[in-house]
């Protein structure tokens, strides 16, 4: 993995190409939890962050980053990676693909 004085010579393109080294730390430190954080398909955004509130006979219930509550079918609900993951540049790393 490169440092951040690496990706200097990407210019403008590297905060797109990789997390700084606080932002890595920072993502590495945030509370984070598997069992309740997923992405929703959404009709305007197509998919969101969302926090799972319940789950009913085939129906889950999701408060968005956005504060929107949505309930929807179980399979358009899907786990996300943990923070440290974004930007990762070898996906072989990842906990879900999707």
């Amino acid at each position: 993995m490169s440092s951040d004085s690496e990706m200097a010579i990407f210019g403008a393109a590297a905060p797109y190409l990789r997390k700084s080294e606080k932002e890595r730390i920072e993502a590495q430190n945030k509370p984070f939890d598997a069992k309740t954080s997923v992405f929703v398909a959404h009709a305007k955004e197509s998919y969101v962050k969302s926090t799972i509130q319940s789950k009913e006979a085939g129906k889950v219930t999701v408060k968005t980053e956005g504060g929107e509550v949505l309930t929807v079918k179980d399979d358009q609900i899907f786990p996300m990676n943990p923070p440290k993951y974004d930007k990762i540049e070898d996906m072989a790393m990842m906990t879900h693909l999707h």
